[in-house]
């Protein structure tokens, strides 16, 4: 599915054609999204400027002055924006958000996973309320990871990959992360020293603001908001590449099965 860095490159993508444009009127074909669209969204949106677009976690906001549109792509949707008259639209082209002087924003998501929603002026939207920091962000530490993790038993990658805990670090990146600070995927969170995490929210970072320069990793199903894939991909040093050669070792990466997703770890350099 699309995680943080793919999120962050359609928000880069379609913020300079959407900015400042004022919303003419919205087209739902599809309304059974993963929670319902709302009966009133058009009227909320026709006429409305878009002001900005932020993301939070893995969610857009489109903020305008009477409340902002709340989009996630689930797990396999994707933002256009259509220059001029936009095509016809396809099958899964569920929603479009029609623009001033020509243009559309075409969501597409096959699976249907993800939402459009409406959040009133100056309101936290309950799927926001409870987020962690940021993980680009001053917020995000080691001390942070370091402070939440004491007395967690779990592995340290579904405690990273935690909401709550800090935002953003979807499977793909918790693998790449814990590979680079020598970490195995599957040890208690609660018995990772001070020093470790520092190291491990440092290649959060670093991984993350990579694939964000790469625009994000070509996966199955994504596609940016300008029409081109990420190349993050080609850098991938373990994620995907269960029993191949460790590029640090040469030695075979193993791969399990850790909270219901794909693990992949070399057992020489990850301790």
């Amino acid at each position: 599915m699309p995680e943080l860095p793919e999120v962050e490159t359609t928000r880069r993508g379609v913020a300079p054609h959407t900015e400042g444009r004022c919303v003419r009127a919205v087209v739902v074909r599809e309304p059974r999204l993963r929670w319902p669209v709302p009966a009133d969204l058009g009227e909320r949106l026709a006429g409305q400027r878009i002001e900005r677009i932020e993301r939070r976690a893995k969610y857009l906001l489109f903020h305008t002055a009477v409340g902002s549109l709340l989009v996630h792509l689930g797990m396999s949707g994707s933002l256009r924006v259509l220059p001029g008259v936009a095509p016809a639209p396809g099958r899964h082209d569920h929603v479009d958000v029609v623009l001033d002087g020509g243009g559309v924003l075409r969501f597409n998501d096959p699976r249907r996973f993800g939402c459009f929603l409406w959040v009133e002026p100056g309101e936290v939207h309950p799927l926001l309320s409870r987020l962690g920091p940021e993980p680009l962000s001053e917020a995000f530490n080691g001390e942070l990871l370091l402070r939440r993790s004491r007395g967690r038993r779990g592995p340290v990658k579904a405690f990273i990959m935690d909401g709550q805990v800090v935002v953003g670090v979807g499977n793909i990146y918790a693998n790449e992360a814990l590979y680079l600070s020598g970490i195995r995927p599957d040890r208690a969170a609660g018995r990772i020293s001070a020093s470790r995490y520092e190291l491990l929210a440092d290649n959060i970072k670093q991984v993350l603001t990579s694939a964000i320069a790469q625009g994000g990793t070509t996966l199955r199903d994504f596609v940016g908001g300008d029409g081109k894939p990420g190349y993050f991909a080609q850098q991938l040093f373990v994620y995907g590449r269960g029993g191949l050669p460790c590029k640090g070792c040469g030695g075979q990466l193993r791969e399990q099965r850790l909270g219901q997703r794909s693990t992949v770890y070399c057992v020489t350099c990850q301790r």
